[in-house]
Order: structure tokens, then sequence, then C-alpha cells
């Protein structure tokens, strides 16, 4: 027995399903539905001169109608757009019963319905594009009453369906009664394809890595962890898939990629999400100052097939993707936005620095996170447009290969845009020795309180000890880029179904069950 109360609309929805049963009207058909055309392709292919469009078949939601006496108008709205559908009585009922536009029509359905018409295009008097009903389906029954979303003539928007926390948690809503939503993520799988196009023209192979690992490597973070019942072992949800693509590498792989779910169990706010799809990339035989070319050129593509140019307003400011980019060294940030030299400071000194300089930080914080805790609060927000921060001190980066001429620095690359990390690149740590011991460092610093320091990834140091080429990689997080390319604001806005709390009602429900 259901303990869902229904509202007065709710019920009366019901009572309608109902009646279409005992007049023999399945609300929900099996049967295929031959959809020839959409809202778009009517617009676009209609001519009024040549009288084309006669056997048009479509399906869509009704949004709106105006019922009239033998002949009414409503709005059916498709993946494409909106469609105006003129229903006469006589038309689509032609015989004696009149039940389908009486009954049917005008009293049983609801605007929400998912209906299919045949018929034919035509300008009506007030020179609309509109479809002539021949036959009328109806093809889904909806319960829910829909937001009506208004605009008034002046183009303001009234009663929208426009408050975050129900737009996240009921996405399909939006999409329903917010459309322009559905642009942001075709400009989303767009970006995917250009990448993709990008990278497979360079050479490389798209590949899969294991989401459960047995140890979660290749960045410092928290991860999930669950548990293998018929192993008896814990498994983590990955962080990164970098150690297993460079495993690849050394398998004989010249250039390898994967669009990747990764998982951090650390807070949420406007630019994280503990789920989200980061790309990773790595070329053998390159080195970091190739992988800031090749990201410019890829990145500059795709501003110019998902938004015709360059230039891209991302909040208050106008960023320009054309190359080329800036390079500034990490420590030179922090001079210039800080006005402290930080190099060659020990871990004591650093904390005395940060002191002075009010950052915020804990006691297990190692010298790579002071040194990030001081750039985070002073340089960050200063680098609009795209920069890439350069050499990174080698306790910031444990997977890096030294700097060619500094070896207290690594090469290593972090572009920022807009005040925010978009992505992250190395010229690889390929030495087994001097990778096993930043492995041992970062155990210190978990042995210290750190939980974000990484494992100790035997295997990985095996894999290395075979030889692994000279190789640049990159790691970049899709949700972020797709957000400064569409100008969006917030990481919810550019997924489909953002983490949200646990609905209150929805729990107490579960509870009662």
């Amino acid at each position: 027995m259901s303990n869902i109360e229904y509202s007065e609309q709710e019920v009366l929805r019901r009572e309608s399903l109902a009646k279409l049963r005992e007049l023999g009207i399945e609300p929900y058909p099996a049967a295929l539905y031959p959809v020839n055309e959409t809202a778009q392709s009517i617009k676009d292919q209609y001519d009024p001169e040549k009288g084309n469009l006669t056997d048009v078949c479509i399906a869509g939601r009704i949004m709106s109608r105006r019922i009239m006496g033998a002949a009414s108008f409503m709005e059916l709205q498709d993946e494409t757009g909106r469609m105006q559908v003129y229903v006469k009585r006589d038309e689509i009922c032609p015989g004696e019963d009149k039940t389908m536009y009486n009954t049917v029509f005008k009293k049983l359905l609801d605007i929400g319905d998912i209906v299919g018409i045949k018929g034919f295009a035509f300008i009506t008097q007030t020179g609309q594009l509109s479809v002539h009903a021949k036959e009328l389906t109806l093809l889904s029954k909806s319960l829910k009453v829909l937001p009506i979303v208004k605009t008034d003539a002046d183009g303001t928007v009234h009663d929208g369906f426009s408050d975050p926390e129900m737009r996240y948690r009921q996405r399909y809503v939006d999409l329903i009664v917010n459309p322009q939503v559905k642009e942001t993520f075709i400009k989303r799988a767009q970006i995917v394809a250009t990448m993709r196009e990008y990278f497979n023209e360079a050479g490389c192979l798209e590949v899969e890595t294991p989401i459960l690992q047995s140890i979660p490597g290749g960045a410092t973070a928290r991860p999930f962890v669950t548990h293998h019942n018929a192993l008896d072992i814990p498994l983590y949800l990955r962080i990164a898939n970098e150690l297993y693509l460079k495993r690849l590498i050394v398998g004989g792989y010249n250039g390898v990629y994967e669009f990747a779910k990764d998982f951090r169990n650390e807070g949420m706010d406007k630019t994280h999400n503990p789920e989200f799809t980061c790309m990773e990339i790595y070329v053998a035989y390159k080195d970091y100052i190739w992988m800031m070319e090749f990201v410019e050129k890829m990145l500059e593509r795709i501003s110019l097939k998902v938004n015709g140019t360059t230039e891209v307003q991302i909040g208050e400011h106008k960023v320009d993707f054309k190359p080329p980019y800036r390079r500034l060294p990490i420590l030179d940030a922090i001079r210039e936005y800080a006005g402290v030299d930080v190099s060659g400071m020990d871990e004591d000194e650093l904390r005395a620095t940060c002191r002075k300089l009010n950052v915020e930080i804990e006691p297990s914080m190692g010298k790579g996170k002071l040194i990030d805790a001081i750039f985070g609060e002073y340089a960050e927000k200063n680098l609009i447009e795209p920069t890439y921060i350069i050499d990174y001190p080698v306790e910031m980066s444990p997977l890096t290969k030294r700097h060619r001429t500094n070896p207290a620095l690594t090469e290593r690359f972090e572009l920022f845009v807009c005040g925010k990390e978009l992505a992250n690149a190395y010229s690889e740590l390929n030495d087994p020795i001097d990778q096993l011991e930043r492995f041992e460092e970062q155990a210190r610093l978990k042995s210290k309180g750190d939980d974000e320091a990484m494992f100790i990834d035997y295997d990985f140091v095996r894999a290395l000890e075979y030889g692994m080429p000279p190789t640049s990689g990159l790691g970049m997080g899709i949700d972020r880029l797709t957000m400064f390319m569409t100008g969006q604001s917030t990481i919810q806005d550019v997924l489909f179904f953002p983490q949200m709390k646990p609905e209150k009602s929805l729990k107490k429900e579960e509870k009662e069950q």
C-alpha cells in the first residue's frame, strides 16, 4: 500500500488515466511510432509554394493548448524545438464517433502528455507554420503537473523553473521546461567528440582502464573504499587512471588516452563533484613543452567548434583561447602575487611564511602542500587568461621528471583559466629508483596524517623497471572545460545529474516502506 499523497491535479490525472483505459485506449502503448520529421526539420524544409511535407509524422510533448469548438491548437515540443499543431474534430474523427476529439483530446489529455501526430505542414491565416493533424495518438500519459513557464511579449519569463535545488534534482523537468539547458549538454558532447578527433589524428589510441583498483594511485586525493566479497579485499574507486595508462606506454603503445570517470571522497562546491570526468593522455618521446603547444592547439580547435570563436565569455571575463598562452614558473607567480620568495625554504620556514601571510595550514602538510597553499591563496585568482604555471618544486610532484636544469624543480605545468585549474601535465618520471623514493616520501606524509598522500604502488615501480620511454602526460577535467566553453558558473550546470544530498521527502518515504 503506497503512502504517497497526491495533489488534486495528480488525482484528476489518474482519473483521466482510468477513463482512457475504460475507452479502450492504452495510455502507454508498446508499438513502434513511425516518426519521420521533427519540429526543426519541418521549419528547415517546408516550402509553401511547393506544398511539400504532405505526409508528416511527428511526436512530442504537449506544452500548451487552446481548446475551442470544433477546432483547436496545441504546441508540441520535441528534441529540436516546438511546433504548433492544428486539431480539427472532423479530421481526427472522420466518422460519426467524435470521442477522440470531444472526450479524449478536450477532456482527458493534459499538458505534459506525449502524443504522436500524423498530418501535413501548412501556414495558418496568421502566418504561423503548423502541422494539420489527420491522426492523433496518445503515446504516454503524464501523471505529474509540469511547471508552466511563460514568456511575455517583452521576453520576460514568468513562473520559471529556476530554483537550482529543483533543477539539479529533477533534471528531467529542467530539460522539458527549460529547453535552452539542452544546448549546454550538446556542446559538452561536441567538446568530447572534438578531443577524440584531435587525439586520433595524432595517432593515439583510446583505451579503458580499471575503475576498481587495489591501490588508488595517480593523484593526491582521498578515495572511496568498498569491499570485494569474493576476494575478501578492500578496493578503491579510482582517483585517477594515470598509472595504468603509463603501464601501457611501457607495453609499447606510443600514445594512449581515456575519458575516465574518477571519484574523490572530498568536498563539494561550485567547481567540484565527487564523481567527475577526466581525460588523460600519454604520448611517448614527448615532453611537457611539446604538450603545452599540443593543448593550446586543441583548446583553440574546441572553442572554434563549439562557439565559432576563440573568445569566450566566462562570468565577467572575456577569455581568449587563441595561442600562445603565458608561461609562468610557480615560484615566480608566488613572488609576483604574494611578494615573497619561497625558493630554497625548508618546511619550518614555509610554515612561518604561511603564518605571516595568514595562509591557513594543517600540521600534516609537507613542503609541497605549504607552497601550494601560498600559491592558491595569492596567485590563482589572478590567472584569468589561459596561463601555464610551470616548473613546480619536486615535493609537489611525486610522479614528475626532475627539471633538466634544476633538480629541485620538476617539468610540470598546470593550466589556469579564470582562477581555476583546467589541466595538469608532466614530463613523466620514468626513473624507477627516483619514483620509489618519491612514493616512500608520500608514505611518510601519510603516516603524519595526510590522508590524500599517495600509496606506494610497487607494481607500477616494477613496470618502470622494464623501461618506459620519455613520455609526456596530461590530465584535463571535462566538466570544468565544459563550464568554461559554455560560460557556466557551476559544475552542477554541466552535469546531467550532479551529486545531491538525499531528498528529505523521499528518504522519509523509504523509511516508512
